[in-house]
């Protein structure tokens, strides 16, 4: 039978060590911006909260430092757009959870829970890292087989600019790290000895620092299989608007097309490219240019699934805008698109795509939205990082049981699309 206090601390006994077992296995959101929401959203808020982007200036240059002509900087301050999520819930009647804890079985009780609420969170989020990803490494949909083309990714993130304040991860398919292992074999799996990480994220690290990143393994990556369609090639139909103050809230632009096969099904994560426009350098504001001295063109991730209308013409929406102003602060392009750019969907119709992802720390960040008590015994459970659950034990009154439920609401937020990116193999 249960001690006397059995009732009064359930919840705890549970909290520690259901989230003993759910930070053991985090990888992806173990790797981003991770905070505790509390207070930043209420009804007045809706399902959103708001981060400040980073501001940029133009410097001016002068022969004798008089600049009475000149007009200073406008303080343009952006906001990243927190989205909140649907709820994650595990739910066991109240006699397992009892007899778990009296036969000191927590572990075999929870362990598995955890499991399940970690990998449908990551694989949640790796979805929207993929399809919110601005850059693009390598040749899209080729497979990653040599160190190489790892090495492309940190120079694609040199050549953008990204800062280098914060980590700069990448994660692969886990055959990938065969294909890695023949190509060097001294770069095994695993943290450096006796690290504090988890488990479960130590055994992710192929290795430490390659090209400035930290390379993993992952089991969540999302991936797609592109829709039927062989004519993958069309025009802007109208100049895009491509001001920052339009775009420093949401940095989703949309681009009008036409010409592409009729009804067309462009799906989210898919990658588009536009002919003649070329990517700058965030930093220096400079055109990239790459390792055969040629420009790297932009490139777009699309953000929400459309399907184009019979005559092939409809409206992207892509991740990682390209801005174009005179002397602007913010520019991410050399030029501005104008109707008639030729635009082209990367891939093949039938192409199965699971893109590797790398990024900046700070391009993405996961929170937790405070749960509000439900008329039962509730603990509250945090993670170091701030990652908040609920672990409730009460009655179900229509099925006239008592259960203990376990709940998780994220929020995801791009903090900067231009921080991360989709990771490919190169060409032969």
């Amino acid at each position: 039978m249960a001690n006397n206090n059995f009732d009064s601390n359930i919840t705890e006994k549970l909290a520690r060590v259901f989230l003993e077992h759910f930070d053991s296995e985090r990888v992806l959101s173990k790797n981003v911006d991770t905070q505790m929401l509390d207070g930043k959203f209420d009804p007045s808020t809706g399902d959103r909260t708001a981060f400040k982007r980073r501001t940029d200036f133009v410097s001016k240059r002068t022969p004798d430092g008089d600049i009475s002509a000149t007009t200073s900087t406008p303080i343009t301050t952006g906001k990243a757009f927190g989205i909140v999520q649907d709820y994650f819930t595990e739910e066991v009647d109240f006699s397992e959870a009892e007899q778990a804890l009296e036969m000191d079985q927590e572990d075999q009780l929870l362990a598995p829970m955890a499991t399940r609420i970690k990998t449908d969170v990551e694989l949640d989020f790796a979805a929207f890292m993929a399809k919110n990803s601005g850059l693009l490494s390598g040749d899209y949909g080729v497979a990653i087989s040599k160190w190489d083309h790892i090495a492309e990714m940190g120079a694609v993130m040199h050549a953008h600019g990204i800062p280098m304040d914060g980590s700069w991860c990448a994660t692969v398919n886990p055959f990938t790290q065969r294909s890695l292992a023949s190509d060097q074999r001294s770069l095994g799996a695993g943290g450096p000895a006796g690290s504090l990480i988890s488990d479960a994220h130590r055994k992710a690290i192929i290795t430490e620092n390659f090209a400035g990143l930290k390379v993993m393994t992952a089991t969540t990556l999302d991936s797609i299989t592109i829709a039927a369609g062989a004519d993958r090639a069309g025009t802007l139909a109208s100049n895009p608007d491509v001001t920052y103050v339009t775009h420093k809230d949401t940095m989703v632009q949309d681009l009008a097309v036409t010409g592409f096969q009729a009804n067309l099904v462009v799906q989210a994560g898919e990658v588009i490219q536009i002919a003649g426009r070329n990517r700058l350098n965030l930093a220096t504001r400079k055109p990239i240019i790459d390792e055969t001295a040629s420009n790297v063109l932009y490139t777009g991730v699309v953000v929400e699934g459309v399907t184009l209308s019979g005559a092939g013409a409809g409206t992207i929406k892509v991740s990682g805008p390209a801005i174009f102003e005179t002397g602007g602060a913010y520019n991410s392009v050399d030029s501005a698109p104008v109707s008639g750019d030729v635009v082209t969907l990367l891939g093949s119709a039938g192409d199965i795509i699971q893109p590797n992802l790398f990024w900046h720390k700070q391009a993405f960040s996961i929170g937790s939205v405070p749960i509000k008590k439900l008329y039962s015994t509730d603990t509250i459970a945090t993670t170091e990082d701030g990652l908040q659950f609920r672990i409730s034990k009460g009655t179900s009154f229509r099925e006239n049981k008592q259960i203990v439920r376990i709940d998780f609401r994220p929020a995801y937020a791009v903090l900067n699309p231009f921080f991360a990116g989709q990771g490919f193999g190169i060409t032969p």
